[in-house]
């Protein structure tokens, strides 16, 4: 039976939250499609441990490609392991994160196999058997829906988009062969020198404080940076893109759908108008607090709880509190 394949990326010997959500996604695909999820996990020995986990958020088989030369990201490594077991499968879909990662890989893919790509997904549909993706185009100035009529469709989903649900199947580990020439890898990685990371990223904080405009000037981000301290290395500093045009943050750090798709559990909205495009980015927290001295702000329509003040006097307050609760 052709399946949905699901690429499990990994990082330091564990599977990303990302590939749960590529695997959740595909079981969508397969529901409709009445076919089966295929997620294949390469990585170095020992990343076999935490495989199983996949079938809890829809895979039906998980192929594990264990082997030292995987231990590091390889991509012509990578693309002749997973083209091999594509042709080999007769998969109708193959999904990858849109992450650095899956943004190198997916399309080595696709050209590979001769097929079409679509990258940046943020929605995925079966209409009359065919996959529709749904893709921002034109710097986020619109969405574009991308029928997928070859197979299999090759495509990227944007990270903190397609959230992991639970969706029990067998989870079924096999080994997948990656005996393959030293040829196929054109160049071996030795080592990586990771940068030091001084600040928490925001695309994988569980707590966000993102500024826009409304706080007049990048001297007044302290506030936000201050706020972000008392939580304990468990917040990360966001911005909106107003704020990241004029060069009072760095791109980093950008919210939006022209930055970071952002799923935290808690977002702090200051300073915010609630842009289309910004709310692209950050409406799928799980709780969102608005903070804003335009009382008819768009950013209140979609908070949890909203607060109408001075900034700089509610900030410092709330900062003080978050220490005292952290303490």
């Amino acid at each position: 039976m052709p399946g949905i394949f699901a690429f499990a990326e990994t990082r330091d010997g564990e599977i990303r939250k990302v590939s749960q959500e590529v695997v959740t996604a595909a079981r969508k695909l397969a529901d409709a499609l009445g076919s089966e999820v295929h997620a294949v996990v390469l990585g170095g020995s020992g990343i076999g441990g935490s495989a199983a986990e996949l079938g809890r958020v829809g895979a039906d088989k998980v192929f594990v490609g264990e082997a030292e030369a995987f231990g590091t990201y390889s991509a012509e490594g990578y693309t002749t392991v997973i083209v091999n077991f594509i042709q080999q499968h007769g998969c109708d879909a193959a999904l990858f994160p849109a992450t650095s990662m899956g943004k190198d890989l997916a399309p080595r893919v696709a050209a590979r196999l001769g097929v079409g790509y679509a990258s940046d997904c943020t929605a995925l549909d079966v209409q009359g058997g065919d996959i529709v993706a749904t893709r921002p185009e034109y710097a986020g100035k619109l969405n574009a829906q991308v029928a997928c009529t070859g197979k299999p469709a090759v495509l990227s989903l944007r990270p903190n988009v397609f959230l992991p649900s639970d969706n029990a199947k067998a989870g079924e580990v096999q080994a997948l062969d990656v005996s393959i020439n030293t040829a196929d890898f054109g160049a071996i990685v030795r080592e990586i020198k990771a940068g030091a990371a001084e600040k928490l990223d925001v695309g994988e904080a569980p707590i966000i404080v993102s500024g826009g405009r409304g706080l007049g000037s990048p001297e007044n981000f302290k506030l936000l940076d201050d706020l972000a301290a008392a939580f304990g290395g468990k917040c990360a500093v966001g911005a909106s893109r107003a704020v990241v045009d004029a060069g009072w943050r760095p791109h980093a750090e950008q919210v939006g759908q022209t930055g970071k798709t952002v799923s935290p559990t808690l977002y702090f909205a200051v300073g915010i108008s609630g842009a289309v495009q910004h709310l692209a980015g950050m409406r799928t927290s799980r709780y969102i607090v608005a903070i804003n001295k335009d009382p008819e702000a768009p950013i209140f329509k979609v908070a949890d709880y909203g607060i109408v003040g001075d900034l700089n006097e509610i900030l410092p307050r709330m900062t003080e509190e978050v220490r005292k609760m952290m303490a």
